[in-house]
């Protein structure tokens, strides 16, 4: 792969991890009200951490944007479309993932879906999605990697 296409992977990686947790924090923290950072009876506090989250997702997309801007600036952006989306697909995916294993199983700090009569099925669908993804950007990062080689 080219330097312009790794520097666009990564900014796509990078993105992918705010992106999809951007996702998480709107659907399942705030619309659905499941999956707070912390499970607590203080609101305030699930509430807070959920913030201390959603900046820490802002701070990635802003990273992200960022390195695209620079890496542009310089010349040193490549432009293959599926490298880009593999990047923020696989980002996404090892978001869900590490999320899901760290707070989920070992931490044991929240789960995706406390209420439900099976919280564990939410919680191993929650890594299923992210192996999903990571399969599919893996995919599409060869398509790239083809076409570049083309």
């Amino acid at each position: 792969m080219t330097k312009e296409n790794k520097n666009l992977f990564t900014a796509g990686f990078i993105l992918g991890l705010g992106i999809l947790g951007a996702i998480d924090g709107v659907v399942f923290h705030q619309l659905l009200q499941w999956h707070h950072m912390i499970m607590s009876p203080n609101i305030h506090l699930e509430i807070y951490t959920d913030g201390l989250f959603t900046a820490a997702f802002s701070a990635l997309m802003v990273w992200g944007a960022i390195k695209i801007f620079r890496d542009a600036k310089k010349g040193e952006l490549g432009h293959n479309g599926d490298i880009f989306l593999s990047g923020i697909l696989i980002g996404g995916g090892v978001f869900n993932l590490v999320e899901g294993i760290i707070d989920h199983h070992i931490l044991q700090v929240h789960r995706v879906n406390p209420m439900a009569e099976n919280p564990l099925l939410y919680d191993l669908a929650f890594l299923a999605s992210g192996v999903v993804l990571i399969l599919i950007g893996l995919w599409l990062k060869k398509l790239g990697q083809q076409a570049e080689q083309a």
